[in-house]
């Protein structure tokens, strides 16, 4: 017995076997902790100010927590909570979640995932989430505040990443729609969405994404207060360009949106009706030493006047800001954001704000 198996052996009064057998159990299970799952847990807040029609208003914004564990080497768990401000509520606040995500590797960068996801519809809203110190503006584009983008889908997905040379992607998902909460779909059909991507070059991607879903009447769209005034039949068309290398940054996108529904005209005959609305955005950065990017984003938003699930009021604004990033974590920014509405009778009206945040990550 060597010296530190004497001084074991005498410390605990054991034998020479016992001793052994302990030392070999202690190996084990450190061995097994070593080879425990992996848990970590992060968050993101953030804090702004507006100042709009001649008021200043202070606002706290998400408080988001963060959770990602590695199960094992092929399956892995993301959890998302988000507590944010509500009017509506008690207490002031509701607790939120965002996403619960199951993944299970099949196979090299092929992988599996279940539970409640950020519908893959386009670019940002498969990248940036809730935590604000990632999104490049202050705010998400104005398609995703007028219920054009599904913001979430619970349900099963397949994904491919990094796949050959032109580093190929692709996601298939099929869930419960948009007329639904997190546990029941009103609907007996299930939404659906394919995708496909591929990144031909470092920091340069290309999108192209189909999502079809079924809406009944008198529905509330999840996550807003969009009702349906008709059975309708939705498509979104979806493609988007992105780069975001060392020092320029852009990133365009583009939906169109068809409702399609049945309409009874005055001599009581049925007819289709297939409205099409077009919305997009565009937003280019430039970086300046490092820290400071300046950038832009404008936004156009253009309504068919047989649109029954969304605004008729066509929108088109643009924003000039400047972000200071302090590090990857902490990041202020500052906006000028214009936006001019074009009502149903034709008249226009445009507010003028000014926004500033602190986002960090912790």
């Amino acid at each position: 017995m060597n010296q530190n198996q004497n001084r074991f052996s005498s410390t605990y009064g054991l034998t020479k076997p016992l001793a052994l057998c302990a030392l070999t159990l202690g190996m084990l299970l450190g061995n097994l902790r070593s080879n425990a799952q992996e848990t970590q847990i992060r968050g993101f807040a953030d804090f702004g100010t507006n100042y709009s029609n001649k008021q200043a208003n202070f606002t706290l914004g998400e408080q988001d927590l963060f959770i990602t564990s590695d199960v094992s080497d092929r399956l892995s768990f993301l959890g998302e909570t988000v507590f944010k401000y509500s009017a509506t509520s008690p207490t002031r606040f509701d607790i939120s979640i965002e996403r619960i995500i199951m993944k299970y590797n099949i196979k090299g960068n092929h992988n599996i995932l279940f539970g409640k996801h950020h519908t893959p519809v386009n670019y940002w809203n498969d990248s940036y989430h809730h935590g604000r110190v990632l999104f490049p503006t202050i705010f998400r584009p104005e398609m995703f505040g007028k219920g054009v983008v599904p913001l979430h889908t619970t349900g099963i997905r397949f994904q491919g990443q990094n796949l050959g040379k032109l580093r190929f992607g692709y996601d298939a998902l099929i869930g419960n729609g948009e007329a639904s909460t997190d546990a029941l779909d009103f609907n007996k059909k299930k939404s659906i969405m394919l995708g496909v991507n591929m990144t031909p070059i470092d920091h340069f991607r290309l999108g192209l994404t189909y999502y079809h879903d079924n809406l009944p009447a008198l529905t509330t769209l999840h996550h807003t207060t969009i009702v349906a005034k008709k059975d309708v039949d939705q498509s979104l068309y979806s493609a988007s360009a992105s780069y975001f290398g060392n020092k320029f940054e852009l990133l365009a996108e583009a939906t169109v949106a068809t409702n399609a529904y049945n309409d009874t005209l005055t001599d009581g005959s049925i007819t289709k009706v297939n409205p099409m609305s077009p919305t997009a955005y565009l937003y280019a950065g430039y970086r300046i030493k490092q820290k400071f990017v300046p950038y832009l984003r404008a936004d156009l938003l253009q309504f068919s006047h047989d649109e029954v699930l969304f605004s008729t009021n066509a929108q088109r604004g643009a924003l000039f800001g400047l972000r200071y990033e302090i590090n990857y974590l902490a990041v202020v920014k500052l906006e000028y954001a214009y936006m001019e509405t074009v009502h149903e009778d034709v008249q226009l009206s445009h507010t003028n704000t000014v926004n500033f945040q602190f986002a960090i990550g912790f």
